[in-house]
């Protein structure tokens, strides 16, 4: 029969171990997955007429027409394409801060 208490001592750092495998977890995937969020939904919100933008499907359209949900986009010569806000990924890809 062994000590009792190295029992505890076991948990605790199991308890330890998780927490940090939680930490790592957030710091690496979670924040920074919610910081990109956040700068595409400020990007999105700030958008004016002809920016050019990424939708999820892969199109790279110039905004013609902003509405309250969706934007109005040229997609080239005559075609236009009304796309989701929700559905746009990038704002004036290529361009320099």
């Amino acid at each position: 029969m062994g000590d009792p208490s190295a029992g505890d001592s076991a948990g605790i750092l199991n308890l330890v171990f998780r927490g940090a495998i939680f930490l790592v977890f957030y710091f690496f995937i979670l924040r920074p997955q919610n910081k990109k969020q956040n700068e595409i939904k400020k990007k999105v919100g700030e958008l004016k007429r002809g920016d050019k933008i990424v939708t999820s499907g892969g199109l790279v359209l110039i905004v013609q027409q902003i509405e309250d949900d969706s934007v109005l986009s040229e997609l080239g010569g005559n075609s236009k394409v009304r796309v989701l806000k929700t559905a746009i990924v990038d704002v004036n890809p290529n361009k320099s801060a």
